[in-house]
C-alpha cells in the first residue's frame, strides 16, 4: 500500500509539473496586445491550469500521505478538469479553422476578410459596443507607428509581411486604389465604391482603418494564429494528463487490492 501511495504520489507530481505550461499559455496570451485587448481565452486558460495544479497537488499530498479521502477527490476532480481541457481544446481548433489571408497583386502581406472567419469569433466583434473598446485599446497600440518608422519607400511596404493586425488596422484595403505617402498616410483613392472600408480609412492617426471590417478581420487573423499555438501546448499538456491519470488509477486500483488483501490474510489469521 505505501508504495503504491508513493507511485500515486510520483505520478502526481507530474500532473502538477504538466500544469506550467497550460498556466503559460494562459500568461502568454494575456501578454499579446491583441488578446490582452479581447480578454476572451486567457483567463479560462489561466484558470484551468491553476485548478489542475491544486487539484495534482491534492493527489500529491494524499499519495503520499495515504490520505484516502484525497485521492478520491483527486480522481473525480481530475476526470473533470480532463473533460474540461478536452472540450476547450477542440473548442479552440473548432473556432479557428476558418480564416485564411488571401494574397493582393503586387504585395508580400495579406489582407483579410471578416467573412472568412467563424460565425462565434466574428460574433466577438460585430457589436458595436464590444469594437469601441477594442478599438481604443488597439489604438493605443504601437503598432502603426512604428511601420513609419521600419518602411519609408513604397516599395519596401508593399514587399514587407506586415502582421495581420496592421494589414487591416494600418492602411486601407488594396483594391481602393490609394497612393502611398507612408504606411499610414494614403491619398487619392482611385475606387472608393470598391470597398465599404475604402470610406472608412482616415489619414487622422487616431483613427486610420480601426473602424474598418478589415481591422476587425485582422485582430481574428492575429488570434487565431495566437490561439492555435496555445492550443499545440494544451493538447501535449493534454496527452499528458490523461497519462498520468490513468497510471494513477491504476495505481490507486492496485493500492486498494493490496490494502484489502492485507485485511483479509489479518483476518484469516
Amino acid at each position: 500500500m505505501a508504495l503504491s501511495n508513493n507511485v500515486i504520489g510520483a505520478i502526481n507530481f507530474i500532473a502538477f509539473l504538466l500544469s506550467v505550461p497550460v498556466i503559460g499559455a494562459g500568461v502568454w496570451l494575456a501578454t499579446e496586445p491583441d488578446d490582452s485587448c479581447v480578454r476572451i481565452l486567457q483567463w479560462p486558460v489561466i484558470i484551468l491550469g491553476i485548478l489542475i495544479l491544486l487539484v495534482a497537488l491534492a493527489g500529491l499530498v494524499g499519495g503520499f500521505c495515504r490520505i484516502q479521502w484525497l485521492l478520491v477527490f483527486y480522481l473525480v476532480a481530475m476526470l473533470v478538469l480532463i473533460v474540461l481541457l478536452s472540450c476547450l481544446v477542440v473548442f479552440v481548433y473548432m473556432v479557428t479553422v476558418r480564416g485564411h489571408g488571401h494574397p493582393v497583386p503586387s504585395r508580400a502581406y495579406l489582407e483579410y476578410h471578416l467573412d472568412n472567419f467563424s460565425g462565434w469569433l466574428k460574433r466577438r466583434v460585430r457589436s458595436s459596443y464590444k469594437w469601441d473598446s477594442i478599438r481604443t485599446c488597439l489604438s493605443s497600440t504601437g503598432m502603426c507607428p512604428e511601420l513609419n518608422q521600419s518602411y519609408r519607400m513604397a516599395q519596401d511596404f508593399f514587399n514587407a509581411r506586415i502582421s495581420p493586425l496592421q494589414s487591416g488596422c494600418c492602411k486601407p484595403p488594396t483594391e481602393c486604389g490609394y497612393t502611398f505617402i507612408n504606411p499610414t498616410y494614403w491619398i487619392s483613392p482611385i475606387d472608393i465604391a470598391a470597398d465599404m472600408d475604402c470610406l472608412q480609412w482616415s489619414n487622422d492617426q487616431s483613427q486610420l482603418c480601426y473602424n474598418c471590417e478589415s481591422c476587425k478581420a485582422g485582430l481574428l487573423a492575429s488570434l487565431k494564429k495566437e490561439w492555435r499555438r496555445a492550443d499545440i501546448v494544451l493538447l501535449i499538456a493534454l496527452i499528458g494528463l490523461i497519462w498520468v491519470y490513468l497510471i494513477g488509477c491504476c495505481a490507486f486500483r492496485n493500492a486498494r487490492t493490496e490494502d484489502l488483501f492485507r485485511r483479509y490474510k489479518q483476518g484469516y489469521t
